[in-house]
């Protein structure tokens, strides 16, 4: 079987060490990929939002399976156009993906389905966003309703401080059209938790649970970033939480799709707030979390390519899935001066040794190689991830082989899974 991983980042290094771990994988492409994926097939320089690209690749490699890792081509309908094509391919077509892609219809849908969440108003002019806020007095949380790479939410404390979000999201337009319509909730208290399901349009099978490290800075401070490391399990997501979680969230969701003509395939994301309410959604996202995939896969002892191919056929029922006992804990190792702005090229040394320590990968995100050398070229350069009898133990772990690697400007967060100990 031939193989092609769609993106660059993390999540699709991931997804391209499980796939040719498959002994059924002959052959694996990338596009772009990274220097991570280089090592494991071949990297072919189409970007992942070129559907025109990526199909025509497709066609000309007689690709077998396509794996769709970020979430602007899934929602700009890049399964559609593969399925048109008569391309095998794993995710959900545009219309489902806008579960993703424009929050205030992902909203809608919640309150149609009676899905517990936060409390929201939605906006497309900033005047009325903004004597909205001025309303409240409690903290709020800003969103950006389309896509903006994981930084579109802005925590809020004063309503003051939500004007001046709004100004940048809606006036200022720091995330572009995403910021045409916004969301102005209610901020949730309690315990974050990312539950991911695999979903052939009616069958769910959730995944080991994961929780997120969204804040850039130690003891979950600063800006929001797309996540800064992640473990899994997380001890929060008891069977009772789960069994929650499924019952009034992850089944109504997929019903209400399915009654709007838009069934779902592929892996749905639900970003959680255990609240002492129960637990609300944060965010649905129509494709594997990052980072949380990358502590989520490495538990995995199924073969990956045999799951997505039951997902493909419905045949998810059939499905048994087997994980490692053991967590895991991905620390990132990000740019100086991510989420904001940041330098690139900077080399990268000590890789070999972190991946020589055992029960240790190290993800690749924004890497690219120039030469004999590995550059970093991204915000989020790597995902060091690692297994370890206990939380603590994979964690110091993972922060043992961050400590080999090096380049200008690297830091990450050393708290990652504080939660759990």
């Amino acid at each position: 079987m031939k193989v092609l991983v769609v993106g660059g980042g993390g999540r699709e290094h991931a997804l391209a060490i499980k796939a040719a771990q498959s002994p059924r994988v002959k052959a694996l492409i990338c596009a772009p990929g990274n220097a991570g994926t280089e090592a494991l097939g071949e990297n072919v320089p189409v970007s992942a939002n070129d559907l025109d690209g990526l199909c025509a690749l497709a066609h000309e490699r007689r690709v077998d399976l396509t794996l769709v890792g970020p979430e602007a081509p899934l929602c700009a309908g890049i399964v559609d156009r593969f399925i048109a094509a008569g391309h095998r391919v794993f995710g959900p077509t545009a219309l489902a993906a806008r579960i993703e892609g424009d929050k205030a219809y992902a909203k809608e849908l919640m309150r149609a389905a009676l899905i517990p969440t936060a409390e929201a108003r939605i906006f497309h002019r900033f005047a009325d966003a903004r004597q909205y806020a001025l309303t409240r007095d409690c903290p709020l949380v800003v969103k950006a309703s389309g896509l903006a790479a994981g930084k579109g939410v802005i925590l809020c404390d004063k309503p003051a401080d939500a004007v001046l979000a709004l100004e940048r999201v809606m006036v200022e337009k720091v995330f572009g059209e995403a910021g045409n319509a916004v969301l102005v909730e209610e901020m949730l208290e309690g315990p974050e938790l990312s539950v991911l399901a695999l979903v052939d349009g009616e069958t769910i099978y959730v995944l080991e649970s994961s929780q997120d490290h969204k804040r850039v800075g130690e003891g979950d401070t600063g800006p929001n970033t797309g996540g800064m490391g992640a473990y899994s399990p997380a001890p929060i997501a008891t069977d009772a939480v789960l069994a929650q979680v499924e019952r009034q969230i992850l089944v109504p969701i997929i019903d209400v799709l399915l009654r709007d003509g838009n069934p779902y395939s592929g892996v749905l994301y639900a970003g959680l707030m255990l609240t002492p309410g129960g637990p609300k959604v944060l965010e649905f996202n129509c494709r594997f979390g990052d980072p949380e995939i990358q502590a989520v896969l490495p538990r995995l002892q199924t073969d990956l390519i045999d799951v997505i191919e039951a997902v493909l056929d419905r045949r998810l029922s059939e499905v048994d899935l087997r994980w490692d006992p053991r967590p895991a804990v991905c620390v990132v190792m990000a740019s100086a001066g991510y989420p904001g702005s940041y330098k690139k090229g900077h080399v990268i040394e000590g890789l070999s040794d972190a991946e020589a320590l055992p029960d240790v990968t190290v993800f690749h995100a924004g890497t690219k190689r120039v030469g004999d050398k590995v550059v970093t070229d991204g915000g989020r350069v790597l995902g060091v991830t690692a297994l370890g009898d206990d939380v603590a133990s994979a964690r110091a772990r993972a922060l043992e082989a961050v400590d080999t690697i090096h380049f200008d400007g690297a830091f990450c967060r050393r708290d990652i899974a504080h939660r759990a100990l």
